[in-house]
């Protein structure tokens, strides 16, 4: 790929060059609205490969692209240090995304060959338009940029999947229930339904939406319809 593209000589239907993207991203509500997002609003770029475990990505024929985003919290046990060398060693650059913006994520990250990092809560116009820069690509018109920035929701609105078990304990503690009577409404044991309440807040920390307090969870269900 030549070290800079015109916007015109990237986007398919003028016959030139598409940058080929790959995600890893094993929240698979996100992994459907990224590559849904792409596809429909950065032309200059084709999501090729969507995958949910490593496995399924390095695996894949399609395999390695121009660039990959990662998730910087997969639950896999291979930790992000291989993760992008791998990728950094097939000839894919790689952007790293997370909720989890530290300090320590983003030097770690950098230290292994991530060409950007990136916060899960930035705009979707935001992350191509650093897309664009580590691919050496020029930022699209302004009207192309104007209608992006306008259909471009942050990462953070995204909703998780519950299963019915998480979402019924969730509803049950922001209306007012401690654990233990989420359990006994539930007739289940208490171990059960604080499980159920961790899972609610991971799933909403993978999204980029914090909840790890009672108040952030809350917020959450609000924002979420739960509270009725």
């Amino acid at each position: 790929m030549n070290p800079t593209l015109s916007a015109a000589s990237v986007r398919g239907d003028a016959g030139g060059a598409v940058v080929r993207l790959a995600i890893l991203d094993d929240h698979e509500v996100l992994l459907d609205t990224l590559s849904t997002w792409i596809n429909h609003n950065a032309p200059d770029f084709e999501v090729v490969l969507g995958a949910a475990n490593w496995l399924e990505l390095v695996q894949s024929e399609a395999f390695p692209t121009d660039l990959v985003f990662i998730d910087f919290q997969l639950k896999e046990a291979i930790s992000i240090e291989a993760r992008v060398r791998t990728c950094r060693a097939a000839g894919a650059k790689v952007i790293v995304l997370s909720s989890l913006d530290t300090r320590e994520a983003r030097e770690r990250a950098l230290a292994a060959g991530a060409s950007d990092f990136l916060a899960k809560a930035l705009p979707m116009n935001a992350v191509m338009a650093a897309a664009r820069r580590v691919m050496g690509i020029e930022a699209l018109d302004d009207t192309a940029v104007e209608r992006s920035a306008s259909a471009a929701p942050p990462l953070q609105q995204v909703k998780p999947k519950l299963s019915p078990g998480e979402e019924e304990a969730f509803r049950l503690y922001v209306s007012g229930y401690s654990t233990v009577a989420v359990a006994e409404e539930m007739n289940v044991q208490y171990e059960t339904a604080k499980t159920y309440l961790r899972r609610v807040r991971e799933k909403y920390a993978k999204v980029g939406r914090p909840a790890g307090k009672k108040a952030e969870l809350i917020r959450r269900a609000a924002e979420d319809g739960y509270l009725e």
